[in-house]
């Protein structure tokens, strides 16, 4: 729902009641992940996909009905079924997807969410989705905090503990428990959606090619930070896509920084002076990419110089450089169409090839 909870948000402070449909389990080369949702308000306006295209229409009815009788539905949709055609879902995926109503009353912690999300604070959202009884029922999860329930103290507890876990990983999707919490049952199915802090980027070397990484990443829904030791070009008038500008020695702001799976760090200065301390830094981190630009030659000086200090062969392996997917990208934009391009398909475990050249799942 993060796509549209600005919209839908709108709509609940304004008291205007709608239908929340959410993708909450996929097969196969489905589409959309668990958690993309659409939104359909009593006053017939749309927002959001849960398909790209491929079953918006069979949503949207499916929406209505659901505001007209105020009960929450659950629907597949896939090709083995006999209206998979009629909808469009010819991919092979399947989907399942939840459509409940939505107003004040029924969830009052939308604002919270909101809130959440605006100022990088970590919620999971968990909802029954099936089961006896209360389908439909939320709690609200924070590091500490809970709100809602499920439909009883024991049942809040246990899912609660499985929505922290789900939340400290990023992590979206169904869980099964029993009608008290019990692990290793299967009465209930909980969708549990992940609003977690949005990943970082961190772009280091404020260089014309710098800005064109920085609006792809925000593109992709990073937290994007430049760092770059000079103060005449770390500007944040030429940088106004970046979320913060920090004038700083790379190296020593990165120390500085908390790095996790998520983090992807760009290497743009290619001067030893910056990239050899910064780079010991970035391969001893856990961050989930790491790419350093520069020609093969300026990449192989950068091997001897990381060796000498000590970097090993396996740290030196996680090293994407010279940085990008070969694309033929000459101009900054291209260049960062490259360099996003290898980040989604390292995390993804594409290929990087052509699709037309390649015979497994489009969407993994």
């Amino acid at each position: 729902m993060r796509d549209i909870l600005e919209e839908v948000a709108g709509w609940h402070a304004e008291g205007t009641r709608f239908a929340l449909a959410t993708v909450v389990r996929t097969w196969k080369s489905s589409p959309r992940q668990p958690g993309a949702s659409m939104a359909v308000a009593e006053t017939g306006e749309a927002v959001g996909s849960v398909s790209g295209g491929c079953v918006e229409g069979a949503v949207y009815e499916l929406a209505q009905e659901v505001l007209q009788t105020g009960v929450p539905a659950k629907q597949a949709y896939g090709i083995q079924d006999d209206d998979a055609f009629a909808v469009g879902l010819t991919c092979g995926g399947i989907l399942e997807i939840f459509v409940e109503p939505v107003d004040v009353p029924r969830y009052p912690e939308l604002p919270d969410v909101l809130a959440a999300v605006r100022g990088q604070h970590g919620l999971a959202v968990a909802t029954v989705v099936e089961g006896p009884g209360d389908v439909g029922h939320r709690i609200v999860v924070g590091a500490d905090t809970l709100s809602g329930s499920l439909g009883s103290a024991d049942l809040d507890h246990s899912v609660a503990g499985i929505a922290r876990g789900m939340l400290e990983h990023g992590t979206t999707g169904v869980v099964h428990v029993g009608e008290n919490g019990e692990q290793r049952m299967d009465q209930l199915t909980v969708f549990v959606e992940s609003f977690a802090p949005a990943p970082q980027m961190i772009v280091f070397g404020a260089i014309d090619f710098a800005g064109a990484v920085v609006r792809a990443g925000k593109f992709l829904g990073y937290r994007v930070t430049l760092c770059d030791a000079r103060p005449v070009f770390a500007t944040a008038k030429r940088f106004p896509d970046a979320d913060e500008v920090v004038v700083d020695w790379p190296h020593r702001y990165l120390a500085g920084r908390d790095v996790d799976e998520r983090t992807v760090l760009c290497v743009l200065t290619h001067d030893p002076k910056f990239d050899v301390p910064l780079l010991e830094l970035a391969l001893r981190s856990k961050a989930g990419y790491i790419g350093a630009m520069g020609s093969r030659r300026t990449h192989e000086d950068r091997l001897t110089r990381l060796r000498e200090i000590g970097m090993d062969e396996q740290s030196l392996s996680r090293l994407s450089s010279p940085i990008g997917l070969d694309i033929g990208a000459r101009t900054p934009e291209e260049t960062a169409v490259s360099i996003v391009a290898e980040i989604i398909a390292l995390a993804s475990g594409g290929s990087g090839r052509r699709l037309s050249e390649t015979g497994t799942a489009i969407h993994r």
